[in-house]
Parts: C-alpha cells; sequence; structure tokens
C-alpha cells in the first residue's frame, strides 16, 4: 500500500494515528520534510492542544506553506482533531491567528449548557452524509470518541460529511475534494475508527 505521510509539529497524537494505520496495512511515516509529504500518496495531519500555538509550530517548521503545496497538487488530506480545526480560517480559541484557510468556516467554542461538561469528552454518535468517501460502510448513527473543547461550523453545509449534536449542531467531519477532516478521533472509535481510516487509505 503506498506510503502515508503523517506530519510531526510536536502538537500530535501521532503514535495511535500511526498504530491504526500499520495495522490497516498502510505505510505510515511520522515526518516534518516537506520532499516526504509531497511525496506521499496521502497526508494525515493529527492535533492536540491550542490553535494558535499549532499554527505557530506549523509556520516554525514552514509546514503551513508544505500543506497548502499538498492541497494545491491535490493530495488527499485529513485532519484529525485540532487538526480539522487547523484546516479552517480562524478559531475563538486564538483570536487574531489565521488558520490554513483551505476551507471556509469558523471554529467556536461549545456554549455552556446545563447537563453538558467542557471538554466534550467521549462517545457520540454521528448523523452521515449518504455520499461521504470518508464514511463509505459506516452506519448512520454509529458512535466514535470525541475529545474538544472548540467545534466547526463550516461556512458551506455541504462541506459536512458527519454532525453530531453536543448542545449545539457540530460538524463532526468535512469532505472537500482532496481534503477531509475529522472532529473525533479515528484512531482511538474502535471499528467505526478503523473503517473511516481504512476509506481514506483508499482514496487516490
Amino acid at each position: 500500500m503506498a506510503m502515508t505521510a503523517v506530519i510531526d509539529y510536536d502538537a500530535g497524537n501521532l503514535m495511535s494515528v500511526e498504530k491504526a494505520l500499520t495495522f490497516l496495512g498502510g505505510q505510515p511515516v511520522i515526518t516534518r520534510d516537506p520532499e516526504a509529504i509531497l511525496s506521499a500518496d496521502r497526508i494525515v495531519l493529527p492535533g492536540v492542544g491550542a490553535f494558535g500555538d499549532a499554527m505557530n509550530r506549523l509556520r516554525q517548521y514552514g509546514l503551513d506553506e508544505v500543506i497548502r503545496q499538498a492541497a494545491a497538487l491535490e493530495i488527499p488530506l485529513l485532519g484529525i482533531c485540532l487538526g480539522m480545526q487547523l484546516l479552517f480560517e480562524e478559531s475563538e480559541e486564538s483570536p487574531g491567528v489565521p488558520g490554513l484557510g483551505l476551507l471556509p468556516g469558523k471554529i467556536r467554542k461549545i456554549p455552556p449548557a446545563p447537563g453538558l461538561k467542557i471538554p466534550h469528552m467521549g462517545w457520540n454518535d454521528l448523523g452521515i452524509r449518504r455520499d461521504s468517501r470518508l464514511f463509505q460502510g459506516v452506519p448512520e448513527g454509529s458512535f466514535v470518541y470525541f475529545v474538544h473543547s472548540y467545534y466547526l461550523k463550516a461556512e458551506r453545509e455541504e462541506d459536512a460529511a458527519a454532525w453530531t449534536d453536543y448542545g449545539v449542531r457540530i460538524h463532526a467531519a468535512v469532505e472537500r475534494d482532496c481534503l477531509f477532516g475529522c472532529q473525533f478521533h479515528p484512531e482511538k472509535s474502535s471499528e467505526t475508527g478503523l473503517q473511516i481510516l481504512r476509506n481514506f487509505l483508499r482514496i487516490s
């Protein structure tokens, strides 16, 4: 199977992503080398932590421009958790810090509500867009694992590949051309998550 570049910018859940991709027969390479990333067959951008810190590290390593080049080359790219949020324009978590701007939309803070704990941590069910390539073979209502305090509000509803409700409608996954993203952690979401990663590995 073709090589998958897992981008290392000191903000990722790298080992569990690498382990899941290896289990599925993929060939993940953890790297921040621009040449390796741009020659990969697909790219994963993991991420945990704060939006502003992550963008600063991407810029520090010159990886923001590498990711934009990869998108221009139409290399399939999957952002996970914070990695998905970075694909968008900005976040309420870090005012004034621009994201990668590859997709239109903003990251907002989950509003407090009675009985809801923030961060949102645990399993939630998904509504799924029927024509999604990322969710082929994943039944409507499947549960996946979330850990986040901020959520995506995509500007284009049609970019949302899956959604969930946690006091507010959350765009839980996105899909547009070569760009894909999951707010949840597929690498921690049991067989459902493995199916999503398996589907990504099949995208060319």
